[in-house]
């Protein structure tokens, strides 16, 4: 479920990635050949105008052929040569190349408003200012390990109810009154309410111990956990400042991480690939949509800041090109740019492999 989960959310960013560099060279009247739903091989394929749609084997994604975008005789000099990128004008190619990551970021900030709409897991009394905290329940943060809560039952994620020792009931329990139940009761037998991370009732009969202070305790975290929610035009405000926030924080960690490489120091510990997402996928879809929802956004913010860096091969790397170009007042070598791209290319995919590699280390 997980990996089909992230192979959705992958197939929608890309896809809407590229249907930004689509549109775009649509509206200057560039020439797209083919919208690809996937990576080849291709399954089937639907033309509709001078595009094909098609679909493909492998669902990791998409892409869009845009005529001219890499140059050679046909597209810079043939028949159809003034509907080709290459011989736009270098801000109209500049504005196809930036609208790819420019629909990311607007993705994004939609992902996140949607998100704040629905309503984000918030501590209680410490929910964004603005917003209103529903569905407030006594959460297990964490259990300590071989705690008389661990042999009990109780796991992070499970909601406490209530609780009983002899005629003694706690309802409504907060931190605060838990603690006090628990040791004015001493080290009687407690019955613990709770619903489980799947929202059924059950119960843990679990023998307090002696905590770190000599007091009764079961060995748990706890905190009043709910859902804080914006209203429908203020969830649009919420959304876009948090954008920026993840956007600038992307960017300054995309930074340090290349700076780090440089200097020798850098490490693919920060670093996670596909396995690795899909497994934090999994964790976010067990918090719920609202979640899933602004994890998809702060990995579409992340697609956005990447395809922009310098590199050849990405957008930015093209957009490179183009101010390379601009000052210099002419073209650069053709054969020399398809070559930088091609390497660039083969290099993305080299270092996919090695985080993807580091991924399935760590997990063994």
């Amino acid at each position: 479920m997980n990996i089909l989960i992230f192979f959705v959310i992958l197939l929608v960013l890309v896809i809407v990635h590229e249907f930004g560099h689509f549109f775009v060279a649509k509206r200057f009247g560039i020439r797209v050949d083919e919208f690809g739903f996937g990576f080849p091989p291709k399954l089937f394929g639907i033309k509709k105008g001078e595009t094909e749609y098609t679909f493909n084997a492998l669902p990791i994604g998409g892409f869009v052929k845009i005529f001219g975008e890499n140059p050679n005789e046909e597209n810079t000099n043939g028949p159809d040569a003034a509907r080709s990128f290459v011989n736009k004008a270098r801000y109209k190619q500049a504005l196809v190349l930036f609208a790819g990551v420019f629909a990311n970021f607007l993705l994004a900030w939609l992902l996140f408003s949607f998100s704040l709409m629905s309503g984000l897991p918030s501590s209680a009394g410490s929910e964004p200012e603005g917003s209103v905290l529903k569905d407030v329940h006594l959460v297990v943060l964490s259990v300590m390990p071989d705690s008389p809560a661990e042999k009990g039952g109780l796991r992070s994620g499970d909601k406490i109810i209530s609780l009983k020792s002899g005629g003694d009931t706690l309802t409504d329990p907060n931190p605060d009154t838990i603690k006090s139940f628990i040791v004015s009761h001493g080290f009687k037998e407690l019955e613990v309410n709770y619903l489980g991370t799947d929202d059924k009732a059950m119960i843990a009969n679990i023998i307090p111990s002696k905590g770190s202070d000599e007091k009764p305790a079961i060995g748990i975290n706890m905190d009043e956990i709910g859902r804080a929610k914006f209203s429908f035009f203020r969830s649009f405000y919420e959304g876009m400042r948090l954008n920026l926030i993840i956007t600038k924080e992307t960017a300054k960690g995309l930074y340090t991480l290349i700076i780090e490489a440089v200097k020798g120091n850098g490490s693919l510990d920060s670093v996670t690939g596909p396995v690795g997402l899909v497994k934090v996928v999994g964790d976010a879809y067990q918090f719920g949509f609202a979640y899933l929802l602004s994890f998809a956004g702060l990995i579409s913010a992340n697609l956005a800041i990447i395809n922009l860096f310098p590199f050849p091969a990405l957008d930015g790397g093209r957009l490179l090109f183009l101010l390379i170009e601009k000052i210099k007042g002419s073209r650069m070598n053709v054969r020399a740019v398809n070559m930088a791209n091609t390497i660039g290319f083969a290099l993305l995919i080299f270092l996919m492999l090695l985080v993807t590699y580091h991924d399935v280390v760590r997990l063994f």
